[in-house]
């Protein structure tokens, strides 16, 4: 009895693809697309794209952007922003000989209930001793949290991004010690107010589907 001969599928030719648009934030742009065979298999990706992707300024390069897709309607995957850091080859070129990096690492909450871990970084023009960078982390830590308490989530990220809480940072902890830079290094999205859009999806410890990068 000869063998039923079952028809090979074209998973290729099944998938489609999906605008990318990232959040209000940074102005719902639409951004190239990535391919899915099923729309529910995008909630939860990670999406990977820089700032100057998206504002057309490509000196922003170094300024990374992580969003997750949170909902699809028609060809369109929306996201939220998940996180951000700068490229380590830029905050390398930023270190030098003889002088003092100070490092702070802090979880704030916004006025809208978002808690986010902000990592800012300030360089100075020379070796400073403990006591100072002390101070220097002490005010770091200070303005980061009152900018968040008097911000929503989109304004704060906002601020850290386009580099205002950096230069809020910068204008007073000069007043301690010469600086070359502040820079935030890295922000992360840990959790969302109970009932905000998209929570029920993206609950804490929920691995990534998917990476894409743009």
């Amino acid at each position: 009895m000869a063998k039923k001969v079952r028809k090979s599928i074209d998973k290729w030719k099944q998938k489609k693809w999906y605008t990318l648009v990232v959040p209000e934030v940074f102005g719902n742009v639409e951004l190239k697309e990535t391919l899915a065979d099923d729309p529910n298999k995008l909630i939860g990706r990670k999406v990977k794209m820089t700032l100057a992707d998206i504002i057309n300024d490509w000196s922003k390069q170094n300024i990374k952007l992580f969003f997750k897709i949170d909902r699809v309607e028609g060809d369109k995957a929306y996201t939220r922003f998940d996180s951000h850091e700068l490229t380590k080859d830029y905050l390398r070129s930023l270190v030098r000989r003889r002088t003092s990096m100070i490092y702070g690492n802090f979880v704030v909450t916004t006025a809208d209930g978002y808690k986010v871990r902000v990592k800012p970084y300030a360089f100075t023009l020379k070796r400073i001793q403990t006591t100072k960078k002390e101070k220097i982390r002490a005010i770091m830590k200070e303005i980061t949290e009152n900018s968040a308490k008097k911000l929503e989530f989109n304004q704060f990220i906002q601020a850290v991004v386009l580099g205002k809480l950096a230069s809020d940072i910068y204008k007073e902890a000069r007043l301690i010690s010469p600086l070359r830079r502040v820079e935030i290094g890295k922000t992360q999205l840990e959790s969302m107010p109970t009932g905000s859009f998209g929570q029920n999806t993206f609950s804490e410890g929920v691995k990534d589907t998917e990476s894409v990068t743009v």
